[in-house]
């Protein structure tokens, strides 16, 4: 399938902090890619590479078969990108935001107003287009600058990390607009720490880690290499649950969780390790006072890929190019 989005040996520094280090990737057309890693793995610095903020320090990276070094321009005119904070001006209404983007994108004037209109229904902020942007919910912004992102209707869209601080209810809702894109050809990149994000959109997952890819695949193969069945088995107290780790290591990979109340089991054998999990115990004389089977999720993939969470943010923050701490901006 022809590449939207193609990353080869990606390397970028900023000072003596390797930001990336020889990743690859890439998105075929009309699919979303989910590139899922902590704070400081080197997701927005991709994304930025790829959006022509940032110069590359060595690698290929195209988008739609162009360079983002040799034309940046041709790149820009193809794209849309939503970041982690809404890049609208509070001072302007809605509508006056999004003909701002059109006239900046050089669209024809006769298309801005009906194309801005036509975002701002299909957003569910119609209602609300007339209104200063300052006035607007957290979510609502956020929906507007997705839109504004979508004015000049782009190819390839990039989201770096675009429901971050909203509401379950909220990230639904761009949920659903991000599948109603895909399923009118877009195809996009989406960067993101919410497990159960990428678990819901994305076609294919790179996981990244301090600048380098660990894995990828699909959702459900990732899943996969952690066996399909976890058992966690709770005790009464941190002595039984030493006790019951050292018995259930017999029955594959088995830890004690943080509150040291709870060993956690990885095995293959589906519903039927329960009947092991219940004899192996039994016969040492130990007593769980709770027993739960669940599907492995990709914050398990994630915990055992890294050893750390997904949401954890690291000390290696991705810095500017002098080398300077920096807040991640979005654009339109």
């Amino acid at each position: 399938m022809d590449s939207a989005i193609r990353v080869e040996q990606l390397k970028k520094c900023f000072g003596s902090v390797t930001a990336l280090d020889g990743v690859d990737f890439a998105v075929p057309r009309g699919t979303v890619l989910g590139l899922l890693g902590p704070n400081g793995a080197g997701k927005t610095t991709a994304v930025r590479i790829l959006t022509t903020i940032l110069k590359r320090d060595g690698g290929v990276a195209e988008v739609l078969g162009i360079d983002v070094g040799t034309d940046p321009q041709g790149v820009r005119e193809r794209i849309g990108l939503a970041g982690q904070y809404a890049a609208v001006d509070e001072n302007l209404t809605g509508s006056e935001n999004l003909w701002l983007i059109g006239k900046l994108s050089h669209l024809e004037p006769k298309t801005i107003r009906p194309r801005a209109v036509e975002l701002l229904e299909r957003f569910e902020l119609d209602r609300a287009a007339e209104r200063p942007v300052r006035t607007y919910s957290g979510g609502m912004r956020r929906r507007l600058d997705l839109a504004a992102a979508l004015v000049h209707r782009p190819e390839v869209l990039f989201l770096d990390e675009p429901t971050t601080g909203l509401d379950p209810q909220g990230r639904t809702g761009l949920w659903r607009v991000i599948e109603e894109l895909v399923r009118e050809g877009t195809t996009v990149l989406l960067t993101t720490q919410y497990l159960e994000e990428a678990d819901y959109l994305a076609d294919n997952i790179v996981v990244i880690d301090h600048g380098h890819v660990i894995a990828e695949g699909t959702a459900a193969q990732l899943k996969a290499r952690l066996g399909a069945t976890i058992v966690e088995v709770g005790f009464a107290d941190v002595a039984a649950a030493q006790r019951g780790r050292n018995v259930l290591g017999g029955l594959g990979p088995s830890d004690v969780d943080g509150d040291g109340h709870t060993v956690e089991l990885k095995a293959n054998d589906g519903a039927r390790i329960a009947i092991d999990v219940v004899r192996a115990l039994d016969r040492e004389g130990l007593e769980p006072a709770s027993l739960v089977l669940r599907e492995p999720t990709l914050d398990d993939v994630f915990l055992t890929l890294t050893g750390h969470a997904a949401e954890e943010s690291t000390s290696d923050e991705e810095q500017d190019e002098s080398g300077g701490r920096r807040r991640t901006r979005g654009a339109a």
